[in-house]
C-alpha cells in the first residue's frame, strides 16, 4: 500500500505540460478544482473527465500511475459512496428499499469527483520539479511580501515537504520490511493491537526524519543559505505563448462549466 502513494513524485519529461510555466500550472490546477466543484450533473462530470484525460494524454503520464495514486484513498472513496448511497432521499429502487435512484447517482458522482480531484491535482507534482514549483509559488505569493510575510521560506518549506514525502514513504516501507523479518505482525488482531504494533515503526521513522532534517539544515548552511534576500535563480521563469494559450483554455473551460451548471 505504501508503494502506491505517489504524492510528491516528479516524472521528468519533455511534453507540452512539462514545459508550461509552473505559475501557469498552479493557476490551472486552481481553475480545475473550481470547475470540478461546478459540476452538478452528468454532462458536467463528463466534461471534467474529458479535460482530465486530455491533460493526462498531453503529459504522457500512464493512467496506471494516476490510478495508483488513487488506491491509498480507497477507504475514503468507499465510505463516501456508502454514505451518499444510504442517506440520500428520493425514489426507491424497489418498494421498501432505502437505496434510491438519486442515492446511486449521487454516490457515483461523489466517487468520480474524488478520483478526478486526486488525479487532476497530482498532475501538478508529476510534471513539475520541486525547484520549479518553489519558484512558481514564490512568484505567485510575491505580493504578500508587502505584509512582511516570509514568502520564500514558506514556499521552500512547502516544496521540501512535498519532496520528502516519497523519501519518508520509502523509509517506512524499509522499516516495516525489517520488522516483519524479525517476526512483527501488522495485519492481525484488533485495532488496539495493530496500533501498538506500529510503535516499532514510528520511533525509527521519527529518528530518521529528524536526522534527515538536520543533515539538510547543515547542507543548506554550508552553502551559505540565508533566505530569499539577494538570491538568484539558475532558470528564470518567463511566460511563453503556450502559457497564454493554456490560461485562455482554462478560463474558457471554467466559463463553460459555470454556464453548464446554470442549465
Amino acid at each position: 500500500m505504501l508503494k502506491d502513494i505517489t504524492l510528491g513524485q516528479y516524472f521528468p519529461g519533455d511534453t507540452v505540460v512539462h514545459r508550461l510555466d509552473p505559475r501557469t500550472k498552479i493557476v490551472l490546477v486552481i481553475v480545475y478544482i473550481v470547475a470540478l466543484f461546478q459540476a452538478v450533473s452528468w454532462p458536467g462530470y463528463a466534461a471534467v473527465t474529458l479535460a482530465t484525460a486530455v491533460c493526462m494524454a498531453l503529459s504522457r503520464i500512464p493512467p496506471k500511475t494516476m490510478f495508483k495514486g488513487v488506491k491509498p484513498m480507497l477507504f475514503i472513496i468507499v465510505l463516501t459512496a456508502l454514505l451518499n448511497l444510504f442517506y440520500t432521499g428520493g425514489t426507491p429502487v424497489l418498494p421498501g428499499w432505502i437505496i434510491t435512484r438519486e442515492g446511486i447517482s449521487r454516490a457515483c458522482q461523489m466517487v468520480l469527483r474524488i478520483v478526478l480531484l486526486i488525479s487532476g491535482t497530482f498532475l501538478l507534482t508529476y510534471t513539475t520539479s520541486p525547484i520549479a514549483l518553489t519558484d512558481g509559488l514564490e512568484l505567485l505569493f510575491k505580493p504578500l511580501k508587502a505584509l512582511r510575510l516570509p514568502v520564500h521560506e514558506m514556499t521552500m518549506m512547502m516544496s521540501m515537504a512535498l519532496r520528502f514525502i516519497p523519501t519518508l514513504i520509502s523509509e517506512t516501507d524499509k522499516i516495516m520490511s525489517a520488522q516483519k523479518a524479525r517476526g512483527a505482525d501488522f495485519e492481525t488482531g484488533g485495532l488496539v493491537s495493530r496500533a501498538k504494533a506500529l510503535l516499532p515503526i514510528l520511533v525509527p521513522l521519527f529518528v530518521s526524519a529528524f536526522r534527515r532534517a538536520d543533515e539538510l539544515a547543515v547542507a543548506m548552511e554550508s552553502r551559505c543559505y540565508h533566505g530569499g534576500e539577494g538570491r538568484t535563480r539558475m532558470k528564470q521563469l518567463s511566460m511563453q505563448t503556450r502559457d497564454a494559450v493554456a490560461l485562455a483554455l482554462g478560463a474558457a473551460f471554467l466559463a463553460g462549466m459555470i454556464a453548464l451548471k446554470g442549465l
